[in-house]
């Protein structure tokens, strides 16, 4: 008996230490057995206690009377899979007449607290099928992407859900989100969040153009994987004006492959580079614009008319760059209505929408206030302290709190230089090559000290 104790007190203190230290080997070792049965044997009384049961029918009612047996108790919405996953459990279930999707989202933190589970989503699959997927702990705290994920031309998965599901930017998704806008005050992990698009687009054929007016101090270091790189206002209105004109002529060229004929089928029809033959598919370009403010601002008469220039080619590529194979990324501090006029037509264009911890609320309107007021809340509800903590939506109005791993730049330098080779030549955006550094490093212009310093 006292050796049955140690082992039964080791056993426990190796539960415990794991949910400390590592909680995900500790979900997968103990907490996904217990939680199975937890839901098991709880399901129905839970159910019915979060008012998610209907009433027996009718005929079951006559039946029982009839047969002078105890009357049927109310029915909750019926199992049809149970499955464990690395992070938590997936429920699907299937609803009984009369029940609601919507009431399955509602009692969602209900079910959280009764199932003992870290978090509860729901989503309708489809008319009367409804999934419920909760996770056994704070997957977020700790970011681990899965070893194997979804592998599709200009899809990248860029972070980690709330859900433990695998947060992807998909460039050719069938709900059609091909701009996206990305904003974050100081220290609040966009540069994370932009360099882990950039390491998961870098093995793949596509073209990176950079815009980076903070002398390019985030995005040159990355320079041996871009075609195109503009460091100032300047340079970057004339590098989107030579987009502006490569993407007109990829439209020339799709109309005159389109092939309508009576015996092409509508399928084959080209409306855009997806559509035409491989050899004759232009190379698609994702444009990554860091710090939208700077393009955005001006002090003279001159620099006004630049940033017209700017905002309007911004605007036709968000506009008419999709069929083009153009795609923009546009990240930012702040992204205001007071930056001008065109700025509001800009954010219409961007469907994806993706905000970390902001300083004021104007900015979390202006990313999710035309998609969701409950997305708002949450994006101004990230505490300071949880770097990386990131709401992501859609013009559909669905959200979702997610966080990418850390990469720090020596990794997403490595990475691109590694795949440097795969860097395309396009002969539009060759004056804006970046020139790479030699074996000796550029002279750094002397600081002249300030006057509290010397």
């Amino acid at each position: 008996m006292t050796g049955f104790t140690v082992a039964l007190v080791l056993v426990v203190a190796a539960a415990g230490l794991l949910r400390w230290r590592r909680p995900a080997w500790y979900w997968l070792a103990f907490g996904v057995t217990l939680a199975t049965l937890r839901v098991l044997v709880r399901y129905g009384s839970v159910m019915d206690a979060c008012g998610l049961t209907v009433p027996p029918a009718r005929w079951r009612l006559a039946l029982a009377r009839a047969t002078n047996r105890p009357m049927p108790e109310s029915r909750p919405p019926r199992i049809l899979r149970l499955r464990p996953t690395r992070t938590g459990l997936v429920l699907r279930l299937k609803l009984r007449p009369g029940q609601d999707a919507f009431d399955i989202a509602a009692a969602s933190d209900r079910l959280r607290h009764s199932f003992s589970m870290y978090g509860v989503t729901s989503r309708e699959l489809r008319s009367g099928v409804v999934e419920l997927r909760m996770t056994g702990y704070d997957v977020l705290k700790r970011v681990q992407m899965p070893a194997a994920t979804e592998t599709r031309p200009m899809r990248v998965p860029v972070a980690l859900r709330q859900d433990g599901s695998v947060h992807y930017r998909d460039y050719r998704d069938y709900r059609a989100i091909p701009h996206a806008l990305t904003l974050g005050a100081t220290e609040s992990g966009k540069s994370v969040y932009q360099r882990n698009l950039v390491a998961g687009l870098a093995p793949m054929e596509v073209a990176l153009v950079g815009i980076d007016c903070k002398q390019g101090v985030e995005l040159f270091p990355l320079a041996r994987r871009f075609s195109a790189l503009a460091d100032n206002p300047d340079t970057a209105a004339e590098l989107l004006d030579a987009l502006v004109a490569r993407m007109a002529d990829v439209y020339q060229l799709i109309r005159a492959q389109q092939r309508i004929t009576v015996d092409v089928p509508d399928a084959e029809i080209a409306a855009d580079i997806w559509d035409l033959p491989d050899e004759l598919r232009p190379t698609p370009i994702v444009v990554l614009v860091d710090e939208v403010a700077e393009l955005a601002l001006f002090a003279s008469r001159e620099e006004e008319k630049r940033r017209d220039r700017i905002i309007t080619a911004l605007v036709r590529l968000a506009q008419l760059g999709r069929a083009a194979g153009i795609y923009l990324e546009i990240c930012g501090q702040r992204f205001g209505s007071e930056l001008g006029k065109g700025i509001t037509m800009l954010r219409a264009q961007l469907t994806g929408r993706t905000a970390h911890r902001v300083n004021d609320e104007t900015s979390a309107n202006m990313a999710f206030g035309d998609i969701s007021p409950d997305a708002v809340l949450a994006a101004i509800q990230i505490p300071a302290e949880m770097r990386g903590i990131a709401i992501a939506g859609d013009s559909s109005g669905g959200w979702h709190r997610i966080r990418a791993p850390h990469t720090s730049l020596r990794q997403a330098v490595n990475l691109c230089n590694r795949h440097a080779d795969r860097t395309p030549d396009l002969p539009e955006l060759a004056p804006f090559r970046p020139a790479l550094a030699g074996p000796a490093a550029a002279p750094v212009p002397p600081v002249k000290p300030s006057p509290a310093t010397a």
